[in-house]
């Protein structure tokens, strides 16, 4: 590839791409008989699963010529059953966008503004340690520039939640306020407006003030304003809930283990509070697609709004950040916008023209890559292979 993208870019603060070797065999990519094209998307599919020793990967595409879908691997290797178009699975900081659109849509009626500061709206949570609620904007918190700590960076904190000690700890339940105040024992970063820093903890945040404003927590509120006009019925947020409603792949993960001979492990259930409002969030392909497509077409918010959400704040490289979503131009020159997310167990990416005509999301049931371009390829595929 000619350049990095913003999907690769923002899933490198998540995981290292190490070269993972095992014993996972994969299958052919799969499709519905009537379903014609995709075939480099199918390829890129297989390679994502074949070269990158993964169990397995499902995407579904919407675009003018209908909705295809297709996969490659397993969702359970021990039994050999397939992936399915209808998997749920962990979208993670796919979160972040429904987060954003709702702050979005508050701010179009007039209930706050994205200029407002944190301390305006959550008086006395962001103060010590070099830190000052007063000068930072729920703007910032949304593009990544609020110097914020990212509290998933503490070593103490990730060790049980996605490292070795996540078997014992993967059913903790944790507060909006714990992770906030994880992240502030780490001073802010310097010139964020300059060096925007990716930051959970900004989200964790965000869904506090939707709380603050509308008097529901951000899982009702997003559910309300979202989840239910879309008829995203197989979308939700689990709360302090392990399980997955089915069906579902098995989530297999590596627990940020680096070395080729890892173990893997079930990561199926696990208590999602450890990312909250930054990440908790469970949908299908499906959902996923019709979301961004009606956020694209201008059916979520005025125009105003849109114009905010899109306004990209370069982070290097060709890559940018925006309210919520990420930006990448391909290397056929076709510009796209989506978001990616990683949960233990779960890569996922949900991207799109910003015309709202084309859209793709995919999920890996497994959170490792050996190369962070087989993951990008799926996307390059699917935009610029025809």
């Amino acid at each position: 590839m000619k350049q990095r993208t913003a999907l690769t870019a923002s899933l490198a603060l998540a995981v290292s791409a190490t070269l993972a070797v095992g014993a996972l065999a994969p299958t052919a990519a799969q499709a519905a008989p009537e379903e014609r094209g995709h075939k480099a998307t199918e390829a890129a599919l297989r390679a994502l699963v074949e070269k990158g020793n993964l169990p397995g990967v499902a995407a579904k595409v919407r675009d003018g010529k209908g909705t295809w879908y297709g996969a490659a691997g397993y969702a359970d290797t021990a039994t050999g059953r397939k992936r399915s178009g209808d998997d749920h699975f962990r979208g993670a900081s796919v979160t972040k966008t429904f987060i954003a659109t709702v702050l979005l849509q508050l701010e179009a009626e007039g209930r706050l503004s994205l200029d407002d500061t944190v301390e305006r709206w959550l008086p006395g949570l962001i103060h010590g340690n070099g830190y000052d609620g007063d000068a930072i904007t729920l703007r910032q918190l949304l593009n990544h520039t609020s110097g914020l700590a990212n509290y998933t960076d503490d070593a103490d904190f990730i060790r049980d939640a996605a490292g070795p000690g996540f078997e014992q700890h993967r059913y903790d339940t944790h507060t909006p306020e714990e992770l906030v105040a994880i992240a502030l024992k780490h001073p802010p970063h310097p010139d964020p407006q300059k060096n925007p820093v990716y930051s959970n903890t900004a989200y964790v945040i965000a869904g506090m003030v939707i709380e603050k404003v509308t008097g529901r927590d951000y899982a009702k509120e997003v559910t309300r304003r979202l989840i239910n006009p879309l008829k995203l019925r197989e979308t939700s947020f689990p709360g302090t809930v392990p399980q997955m409603p089915a069906p579902h792949p098995v989530a297999y993960s590596r627990l940020h283990e680096d070395a080729p001979d890892a173990s893997v492990v079930d990561a199926t259930e696990q208590n999602m509070t450890w990312l909250g409002a930054a990440g908790d969030i469970i949908s299908t392909s499906g959902d996923l697609n019709r979301f961004q497509r009606a956020l694209m077409r201008g059916e979520l918010l005025p125009r105003a709004q849109m114009k905010e959400m899109l306004q990209e704040v370069p982070f290097g490289e060709g890559v940018g950040y925006g309210l919520g979503v990420e930006f990448a131009e391909l290397t056929c020159g076709v510009r796209v916008v989506g978001k990616t997310g990683r949960a233990n167990g779960s890569l996922s990416a949900m991207v799109g023209t910003p015309d709202g005509k084309h859209q793709l999301t995919f999920n890996i049931n497994g959170d490792w890559l050996p190369k962070s371009s087989l993951y990008t390829d799926v996307i390059e595929a699917e935009f610029c292979g025809g």
